[in-house]
């Protein structure tokens, strides 16, 4: 691009003033037309959208925060280790969907788990680095939540906390999946049942474990969860481990597990001790994608929506956004049982 802001290739950049020249408003009416400004005319902002559409034109987003103190940026933290398979691709996928139309961009944000998780946080906010954050893998006391909320900026986590305080929140229902998972297995005659947790630091892993503590002494079952292996454990540890606590005398006749990758792992460790899903034991596992379709032997799962958690948790970041109260700003979703459900 030269001086008098022309490409390489001779087209000149679209700027509000081409904008204006090719529709005949003046600037200030084009820059309010994309601001989407109620104020002007529906006719007048389409006339424009085309317009900008037609030039190739993108907005100047340094320009903008100086002028409305916005970055019209979404800060997505993702820690890096995860139960799915897809679990970025369908959490952003969704996020970005909800903020279709809104002129909000979304940029990911690494949560490194071994490191300070508040670090991150205290960037995007001292240096303003984005209007909104979403997270994951929170925790019961999570401090990221209370200096957000102190902070008054507006933020949606992936799971609850045990703050009195609300906060906005998007949740899948763990408990009710390891009740669901262990009802099935009971059904299916299996009495010594074995899940594997998340770190207990973790909100969700009590959700599983009350789940599952609760179904089993319902069903007078015995139970397990391992503390040698966690999802964040390496897949080929867990199969290790499966294939040392399945060989012997006393292994459990019921496996839960709460993603794919402790699944793959499962039957992985099920296989190589001739062990077969319907026979020696079975399995319940939590899935995400269609991985499961693919696999053989099949075993009965339950779905989670990544794709749909992102869009609540992006519908429900826009409600901060516009000063809606915490309190309302609450999304359980329901397990999708995926086979007969029984008592």
């Amino acid at each position: 691009m030269d001086e008098t802001g022309t490409r390489s290739g001779g087209r000149q950049r679209a700027t509000l003033r081409t904008i204006a020249q090719a529709t005949g408003l003046a600037i200030t009416t084009v820059s309010r037309a994309l601001a989407k400004d109620p104020r002007i005319a529906a006719q007048t902002r389409a006339l424009v959208a085309e317009a900008a559409r037609a030039q190739g034109y993108v907005p100047d987003r340094a320009a903008q925060r100086l002028r409305t103190g916005r970055t019209k940026v979404v800060q997505l933290l993702l820690s890096l280790d995860h139960e799915f398979l897809g679990f970025t691709r369908d959490l952003l996928g969704g996020l970005t969907d909800a903020l279709q139309g809104t002129g909000y961009s979304v940029t990911l944000f690494p949560d490194v788990m071994h490191a300070d998780r508040m670090t991150a946080v205290r960037t995007i906010v001292e240096n303003r680095l984005g209007d909104g954050i979403v997270f994951n893998r929170t925790e019961p006391f999570d401090p990221r939540v209370r200096y957000l909320t102190e902070q008054g900026f507006p933020f949606v986590s992936h799971g609850r906390t045990e703050f009195t305080t609300p906060h906005p929140w998007v949740d899948y229902d763990n408990e009710a999946f390891a009740r669901a998972a262990v009802a099935r297995l009971a059904y299916k005659g299996r009495s010594r049942i074995l899940m594997i947790l998340p770190q207990d630091r973790f909100t969700f892993a009590q959700h599983l474990r009350y789940g599952l503590v609760a179904a089993c002494r319902e069903r007078g079952l015995t139970w397990e969860t391992p503390e040698a292996v966690s999802l964040s454990t390496p897949a080929t540890e867990v199969a290790a481990f499966l294939r040392q606590r399945l060989a012997a005398p006393d292994a459990p006749d019921g496996v839960v597990c709460v993603g794919e990758v402790a699944a793959i792992a499962c039957l992985s460790a099920m296989a190589d001790l001739h062990l077969h899903p319907g026979r020696q034991l079975d399995v319940v596992a939590k899935r995400a994608s269609a991985i499961f379709d693919l696999l053989r032997p099949t075993v009965d799962t339950v779905f989670e929506d990544l794709w749909e958690a992102g869009r609540a948790m992006g519908r429900t970041l826009l409600r901060s956004m516009q000063g809606e109260a915490a309190d309302a700003l609450h999304v359980l979703q329901a397990p999708k049982i995926e086979f007969k459900t029984h008592p």
